[in-house]
């Protein structure tokens, strides 16, 4: 089910199943574990049972994904949440119109620091193991400090795509320690794959990636773990399909389809008594190529911080289904937005938040799933937005998105009206 091939446009060869004309949709996705829900439905047949046929290439980089999809090479897309809404702004290098009728869950990110500056951190100012994120970023902080006193280079710090939860929860995470990301560090674009060994080479001093490539930098010894995603907004969406809204539209009776064959198989991921299996899927070679007990331990939120055995249950690390995960949310949408203004990404403006809105599709996602896609009755519309819960304390008014960012005491200068991406 899946293919590496980085090459030309697929050739979509109909087949019949189950007397259905069988229909191949080319999916690309970045290897990490929250793509469970397209590989699962490759691999487990509930695509097939909707009359398609997923065909999964892999790709390195989050700019190569957004890429393939606008030039048509992929039709559908494991996606970062901010990218559609980064499309519908006309952001970027390529801002082809995408949009995210379904969330592919929730968690799975955290941050990661190199061993030798989180010893620097305990040693300045008596960090325990037990402190939580907030405490690290605040004794990184004072490292940082220490460091200007001295007159060393700042770290270098490795996200993964300037559009990305990854790029503004560490920018959240480091703002509320009091930590100014545009002048008191350097960040840098890593593809997630390749985290771990820019860490261990000591090209970054730090990342904020989603699994398993924390783990693994944490397990070799060259990384300690000091947030989850979690920790910054419990209930942030991470990655979405990605679609062009003209091939949608055309394509109606396929995406609910594809829809209905995505919520069983998040419904499955998201059961624990898969997981052992989920595990042994995901660590393939062809998919995430991790060890499959790293993968395991990390879908029950079971944490080494570091190589000395330092321990964490995050629970709920990953959440594929439960807790309305798979609502492409647009209130969701507009904290994005806020943050791409908090940024500099882009000014405000009614037309921007109307833009940034658009990009997640509820109204696909209910067409498609009908009485499955109601909201459940212990989860209300404004927890499904998550309009609090986050590390600083912060509320989140998606009425007034201009008046939130400006409370921010860290934040961008200047809002500019481009982009920074290259």
């Amino acid at each position: 089910m899946v293919s590496t091939q980085s090459g030309d446009n697929a050739v979509h060869t109909p087949a019949r199943v189950r007397g259905r004309e069988q229909r191949t949709l080319r999916a690309g996705y970045i290897p990490l574990m929250d793509a469970s829900i397209l590989i699962v439905a490759a691999e487990l047949g509930f695509a097939e049972t909707e009359g398609l046929r997923l065909d999964l290439v892999r790709d390195v980089t989050w700019a190569n994904v957004r890429d393939r999809l606008a030039f048509r090479q992929f039709d559908i897309a494991h996606m970062l949440s901010p990218m559609p809404v980064a499309s519908m702004l006309g952001l970027g290098s390529n801002p082809s119109p995408t949009i995210a009728p379904f969330s592919l869950g929730r968690g799975g990110n955290a941050i990661t620091l190199s061993a030798r500056i989180f010893e620097r951190m305990k040693s300045l100012t008596g960090l325990s193991d037990e402190a939580d994120a907030l405490a690290n970023a605040q004794a990184l902080a004072a490292l940082l400090a220490d460091m200007r006193a001295r007159g060393e280079t700042v770290p270098t710090l490795g996200m993964t795509y300037p559009f990305s939860s990854h790029n503004y929860e560490f920018r959240y995470w480091l703002a509320a320690g009091g930590i100014d990301p545009d002048r008191d560090v350097k960040l840098v674009v890593v593809p997630p794959p390749l985290t771990s060994d820019a860490l261990a080479a000591g090209a970054i001093d730090g990342f904020c990636v989603g699994a398993p490539w924390n783990m693994i930098a944490s397990e070799r010894g060259t990384g300690r773990i000091v947030a989850a995603k979690q920790d910054i907004w419990p209930l942030a969406p991470e990655k979405v399909l990605g679609m062009r809204p003209d091939w949608a539209e055309a394509n109606a009776d396929t995406v609910s389809r594809l829809l209905v064959a995505l919520d069983r198989a998040a419904r499955w991921c998201d059961d624990p008594s898969h997981h052992n299996e989920l595990a042994q899927i995901l660590s393939a070679p062809d998919y995430i190529s991790a060890p499959t007990d790293i993968i395991r331990r990390v879908l029950s939120g079971e944490f080494s911080l570091d190589a000395q055995g330092t321990k964490r249950i995050v629970p709920d690390y990953f959440l594929f289904h439960r807790g309305a995960a798979n609502h492409p949310r647009p209130d969701q949408a507009s904290w994005i937005y806020s943050q791409m203004i908090r940024w500099g990404q882009v000014g405000f403006s009614a037309d921007g938040m109307a833009g940034a809105r658009s990009a997640f599709r509820p109204d696909l996602y209910r067409t498609a799933l009908g009485v499955d896609a109601a909201i459940p009755d212990d989860t209300s519309e404004k927890g499904l937005a998550g309009y609090a819960g986050f590390m600083d304390g912060a509320l989140f008014d998606p009425d007034d998105v201009a008046a939130y960012v400006a409370r921010f005491p860290v934040r961008s200068v200047a809002a500019s009206t481009g982009s920074t991406e290259t």
